[in-house]
C-alpha cells in the first residue's frame, strides 16, 4: 500500500480498500512516474471484486498485494461513508479521462494491453480525438485463453520495449488482477491500473450510463439493460449476498478474516 498521508486503508468484508481523493490519486501515480523504482499497481475494487474475494482467499491476497485498492463506484463510497470516512466517488473509466487530461499536458505515456484489436483500435481514436497530443506508446491484445509461459514472456517484452509510463490492462475480474499480481515483477512500468470494462466505455463499443445516474448510484441499472447477459449474474445474483454481508458486518454481526492492513507493497 503507498504509504501516502492522504490514503486510509480500511477493510470491507476482509479485503483491504484505499479511501482517498481523485487528486491524490493522481498526484501519486505522477510520484511513481518520476521516480520509476519499480512497477505499481492500482486495482479499481468493486462489490463484484469484494465478493470474489470473499469466496476465494487467493484472489484476496491478490488485491491486497496492490499498492492501491481504490473503491470503484457508488456503492464502496456510500459504504465508506457510513463508517466516517469522506470518501469520494472514483470509477476507473473517470480515472483514466483525467489522467489522460493530464498526459497530454505532462507527455506521460499509455499502453493499452487487453480487449480485441477493435476495441483498441477505436480507444486510441476516441481517446487521441478527446485529448490532443496525448502520447500512445501501444496496443496489445492478447489471445483469448491461457497463454504458455513463453508466450506470456513474449508479451510481457513487448509492453516493456514501449516503456510506457502507465499500462492500462482491460482483462476483466478477477484475470486482469492475477495477470498484473503474476508479472509485476518482470513489468518494467512504473504505473499499472486494472481497469476492467473502461476500454469498451471510452472506445465508444458500451455506451456509458448518463453522469447523473453514476453519480446516484443507479449506474448497474443502466449496464444490466445494455449487457444483461454479462452482467446479470454479477448484478442480481451477487447484489443481495454482498449488501447482506455489508451490513452484518456493519453492525457487528459478523467478522471476516482481514489480512494485515499494511500487509500491501510499500510505495
Amino acid at each position: 500500500m503507498s504509504t501516502d498521508t492522504s490514503v486510509q486503508r480500511i477493510p470491507i468484508l476482509g479485503t483491504p480498500v484505499d479511501i482517498l481523493s481523485m487528486d491524490s490519486l493522481l498526484a501519486i501515480m505522477e510520484r511513481w512516474i518520476h521516480e520509476r523504482d519499480r512497477a505499481h499497481w492500482i486495482a479499481c475494487t468493486n462489490s463484484h471484486g469484494l465478493m470474489e474475494a470473499l469466496r476465494d482467499n487467493s484472489f484476496r491476497k491478490v488485491l491486497e498485494s496492490a499498492d492501491l485498492s481504490i473503491p470503484d463506484g457508488f456503492r464502496l463510497m456510500k459504504i465508506a461513508r457510513r463508517r466516517g470516512h469522506a470518501a469520494q466517488q472514483l470509477t476507473a473509466p473517470d480515472l483514466m479521462d483525467r489522467f489522460c487530461e493530464l498526459a497530454r499536458h505532462r507527455q506521460y505515456s499509455s499502453y493499452f494491453y487487453g480487449d480485441t484489436e477493435e476495441t483498441l483500435g477505436k480507444l486510441v481514436e476516441s481517446l487521441t480525438s478527446k485529448y490532443p497530443g496525448l502520447k500512445i506508446a501501444g496496443t496489445l491484445s492478447p489471445p483469448f485463453r491461457p497463454l504458455s509461459p513463453d508466450e506470456e514472456a513474449l508479451l510481457i517484452e513487448r509492453v516493456n520495449q514501449a516503456r510506457p509510463d502507465v499500462l492500462w490492462v482491460g482483462l476483466g475480474l478477477p484475470k486482469q488482477e492475477r495477470w498484473i499480481a503474476r508479472n509485476l515483477e518482470r513489468l518494467h512500468v512504473p504505473v499499472i491500473a486494472a481497469v476492467g470494462a473502461t476500454f469498451k466505455f471510452h472506445s465508444g463499443m458500451v455506451p456509458r450510463a448518463p453522469g447523473w445516474m453514476v453519480r446516484n448510484g443507479y449506474e448497474w441499472v443502466w449496464r444490466i439493460a445494455h449487457e444483461p447477459r454479462r452482467l446479470f449474474r454479477r448484478v442480481v445474483m451477487l447484489g443481495p449476498p454482498f449488501l447482506w454481508n455489508v451490513a452484518l458486518e456493519q453492525y457487528g454481526f459478523k467478522t471476516f478474516d482481514c489480512g494485515d492492513a499494511d500487509s500491501g507493497r510499500s510505495g
